[in-house]
């Protein structure tokens, strides 16, 4: 296979995000191309924090050896800026004005375990952003027989295992081939595929082992280059996201901030979206070493000035309440401020909603995260009352609280703790506080917990009135003429409740069901074709009713009106019947 990628033009470096499940190998993956440890410093092995690396051109080149001159590629990139992240919370808050600020991104998948839960919402997320990936398929080195090679390329690699060994993990690629078609994408390994616009690249690669990394970077380089490069050429302007605010011994507070296009340089004035935009300076510019996480790093070097793409920190004045996900831009002028608070706040203004005073009050932590709900709900059709950024105040309690419907007296918490004292007050308020660092999740949550209560209330009203019944009086059947009355009724349509009031077809009331008995025991209730005897007090039998008559339950305006409502839940012999009664 030969692919002809030459792009001339130097170009900024792709911003790539690495998503996937919980223990999949996304932090071991990307130590292999650092040549670090980062996933043994991580709590639980588990990523805790947003990590962006630069991966220089050298190192790219370094790692995919000669399969550049095999597939025909010269990089004019320079280098790649990679982002782990915890979960795909942080994908989205590394948002932009109109997406996601990856070029392209890596879902990262065990090959041995195919898709969880995580990876679903993984691809999610890259299906709402419409970001182009790869998939990674890892651990390839837990494939029983497979004949390790540290560092070789996968095609490599492969050549060099048994033919059990190629079939097997040609079968767990159709698998992985199957469930990406079962959710609507074409998909095959790297070398087969003919039309990268329409299939998704499979790269089978182990983090352990370095086995598949030339691949990675390879299809990483090569896609970019090749289909991205109008997104990679960079403007006059800096703009970036802020990813974290941290607190710096001798610095204060800083901003660990992805630089997106553009550059900034120290002295340069900055300004930061926000409920009040943030006008600062720059004061000192921090870039992490070449190969070190950012998040992670402690050895940085203050430089004068830097280009995008790039993770680094910015010490500056009044950085304290800034939030993360908040847009950030650049200028050289004091004249250029007013125009980039103008910009910024159009970028956090485009996070709209169509205020709705019987929907949910939603909170997010960061921009991207609250514009990711507003999307969500949205497509669910669930209304929104408030939508914040920011911690849940009191405020927000007493704003669910007025909601004059139950199901819009509910906060939906995305990716923060509540406080103790306000999980108490919205307790004695009424007030539902749904929480969740998975935002399908949490919506999810939410509409079970208004289907649940639809079901108790459509139960607590059928409860609460008479239903439609038809009964017959059994012939042969009168065991007490009266005082009470005591027959024996078949139920011919609907469904006959004790306490209901029955009248006979001519419209006249003769009373009400005192009990039902069925085989000697009491009942509250019987439905169609069951026979009972039923007791009725202040009813003669051969006087008020007689043997062979048809009854009908005596239905109230209120009674008629309820069952209306909850039309859908009756069964179809007493819809029969209502809209006879009716």
């Amino acid at each position: 296979m030969v692919i002809k990628w030459q792009v001339l033009q130097m170009l900024r470096q792709p911003i790539v995000a690495v998503l996937g499940h919980i223990d999949h190998g996304k932090t071991t993956l990307l130590d292999a191309i650092r040549g670090t440890t980062v996933a043994n410093q991580e709590a639980g092995l588990i990523t805790q924090s947003i990590g962006a690396t630069n991966v220089p051109v050298e190192i790219v080149k370094k790692i995919c050896g000669d399969l550049l001159e095999k597939f025909n590629i010269a990089l004019t990139i320079q280098g790649l800026l990679v982002i782990d992240s915890p979960g795909h919370s942080s994908f989205i808050t590394l948002r932009k004005r109109g997406g996601a600020i990856a070029d392209i991104a890596i879902l990262v998948i065990d090959i041995n375990e195919g898709f969880k839960e995580q990876t679903d919402e993984s691809l999610n997320i890259l299906k709402e952003y419409k970001t182009p990936f790869i998939i990674a398929a890892t651990k390839i080195d837990k494939i029983r027989g497979w004949f390790q090679n540290r560092n070789a390329s996968f095609l490599d690699s492969f050549g060099k295992q048994r033919d059990d060994v190629k079939d097997e993990l040609d079968n767990k690629i159709y698998s992985l081939v199957s469930q990406l078609a079962e959710r609507g994408f074409e998909a095959d390994r790297f070398d087969r595929v003919s039309d990268y616009t329409k299939t998704v690249a499979i790269v089978p690669v182990s983090g352990q082992t370095g086995e598949g990394l030339p691949e990675i970077l390879l299809m990483l380089s090569g896609l970019t280059q090749r289909f991205l490069k109008e997104k990679l050429e960079l403007s006059q302007v800096g703009k970036g996201t802020v990813l974290e605010v941290k607190e710096v011994r001798g610095l204060g507070a800083t901003i660990d901030v992805i630089l997106y296009d553009g550059s900034v340089q120290k002295g340069d004035f900055i300004v930061i979206g926000g409920k009040i935009p943030v006008v600062t300076k720059v004061k000192a510019l921090l870039k992490p070493r070449e190969l070190q996480e950012l998040s992670v790093e402690r050895q940085f070097e203050q430089i004068d000035s830097v280009e995008a793409a790039i993770g680094v920190r910015i010490s500056a004045p009044n950085l304290e309440n800034v939030i993360a996900g908040s847009p950030i831009i650049a200028v050289k002028s004091e004249d250029d401020v007013e125009d980039a608070k103008m910009q910024v706040q159009q970028e956090v203004e485009s996070v709209s909603f169509d205020r709705d005073v019987s929907g949910v009050v939603i909170k997010a932590n960061t921009l991207g995260g609250l514009e990711a709900m507003i999307k969500l709900l949205g497509g669910e059709g669930i209304p929104i009352r408030k939508a914040d950024v920011g911690k849940l105040t009191k405020e927000d309690i007493v704003e669910a609280q007025t909601s004059q419907d139950e199901a819009g007296r509910v906060i939906l918490s995305f990716d923060m703790q509540t406080p103790e004292d306000i999980k108490s007050m919205a307790k004695d308020l009424g007030v539902i506080v749904f929480e969740s660092d998975i935002i399908y999740r949490l919506v999810e949550n939410y509409k079970e917990w208004v289907s649940h209560k639809k079901e108790r209330d459509f139960e607590d009203k059928l409860a609460s009135v008479s239903r439609p019944a038809e009964v017959l009086v059994l012939k042969g059947a009168t065991f007490r003429v009266s005082n009470p009355a005591v027959f024996g009724v078949e139920v011919l349509r609907g469904f006959l409740k004790s306490g209901i009031q029955l009248k006979r077809v001519d419209g006249k009331v003769i009373g009400r069901v005192k009990e039902i008995q069925s085989e000697g025991k009491t009942v509250s209730e019987a439905k169609k074709s069951d026979r009972v005897a039923i007791s009725m007090e202040n009813v003669t039998v051969g006087r008020h009713i007689n043997e062979g008559d048809k009854l009908l339950s005596s239905l109230t305006d209120n009674d008629l009106r309820i069952l209306k409502e909850i039309y859908s839940k009756l069964t179809e012999s007493e819809k029969e019947l209502l809209d006879e009664l009716s």
